[in-house]
């Protein structure tokens, strides 16, 4: 009898951990919190608690780790510093234009081990509540008349996403790409930080990381850089397409692991966001973050990141910023 019971006992605790196992599940967050991919790694902790029926609260951890925009985290993940087989990092398409641009170092994007893209984010302009722009023309042609006198606070130095969203516009509005002037920041919650505290007149962010800003009328969004309006708090801000600027910047979110993860610990990832994102609570979960729509896992994700980063390469030559 005790032989017996001992074999279930075993064959339990195998079933149990067929999945992640949510007591050893750490999500590391490459920059500082409060933006983005703070936001995907609490995506990931509401998820588990939901479908898993545990409280990840307590079981996903979530560890920060700022520096680079991405760069740190990588390269920590990279040489085996850091990351385990319960070790996800947060990515996001500024990650992608760092590896684009050669801001990693010798990276590849066959450096690590792609798990899954679970959301799309879109690039907003943003200023305070208080600020005499209610449109973003207006905020151009501010900054066309005196580019020192507006100061634009992102994520990243020249070159990165939140920079080229605002080179891109004054373009489109017939001004040199690099005629703004701009703050380097790291991430997107210090950029609201910033912004609130008036060291900043406008920040370059994403769609996702303003929606709990404008809920407390804090902010206000003079653009959202997508193909049409998005739903949520978000659907009363025009596009810059409608403010007749044709610039769209999507925004992909996921998570990559180590790639010294065993390939049965990388397929039991994917396996678990397949069925997660499978799930119409992940649909609820994703959109309470502010994301749309988006799902991608394993081999399809990791072609998906190549085509991506090539793209982010080529547009990054043209704007002169890599040879």
């Amino acid at each position: 009898m005790k032989a017996i019971r001992w074999h279930r006992f075993v064959a339990a605790c195998l079933l149990a951990c067929a999945a992640p196992c949510a007591l050893a599940v750490e999500c590391i967050v490459p920059a500082k919190p409060g933006g983005g991919m703070d936001a995907s790694c609490k995506l990931l902790r509401r998820v588990m608690q939901e479908q898993d029926g545990r409280d990840a609260q307590g079981n996903v951890k979530v560890a920060y780790l700022p520096g680079g925009i991405g760069a740190v985290a990588w390269g920590s993940v990279v040489s085996h510093r850091r990351g385990g087989p319960d070790s996800l990092v947060a990515f996001s398409g500024g990650s992608l234009l760092g590896l684009a641009q050669g801001k990693y170092g010798r990276a590849d994007v066959g450096d690590v081990r792609w798990v899954a893209g679970v959301g799309i984010d879109h690039g907003m302009i943003a200023v305070r509540s208080d600020a005499p722009w209610r449109s973003l023309k207006q905020l151009l042609e501010a900054i066309r008349k005196d580019p020192s006198a507006t100061t634009i606070g992102l994520s990243g130095t020249a070159g990165s996403q939140d920079w080229l969203k605002v080179a891109m516009l004054v373009q489109r509005a017939g001004m040199a790409p690099r005629q703004f002037h701009f703050v380097a920041l790291e991430g997107g919650g210090d950029s609201f930080a910033a912004l609130q505290a008036g060291h900043v007149q406008v920040i370059s962010g994403d769609a996702s990381e303003a929606a709990h800003f404008i809920a407390e009328g804090k902010v206000r969004i003079l653009a959202v850089l997508s193909e049409q309006r998005l739903p949520g708090p978000l659907q009363a801000v025009p596009t810059a397409r409608e403010q007749g600027y044709d610039v769209v910047w999507p925004i992909i979110r996921g998570f990559y692991m180590s790639p010294y993860a065993s390939e049965d610990d990388y397929q039991r990832w994917v396996r678990y966001f397949d069925k997660a994102m499978a799930d119409p609570a992940f649909d609820r979960q994703r959109s309470i973050g502010g994301l749309q729509p988006f799902a991608m896992t394993g081999k399809p994700l990791s072609d998906y990141i190549a085509q991506t980063v090539a793209r982010y390469r080529k547009l990054s030559q043209e704007l002169g910023l890599v040879r």
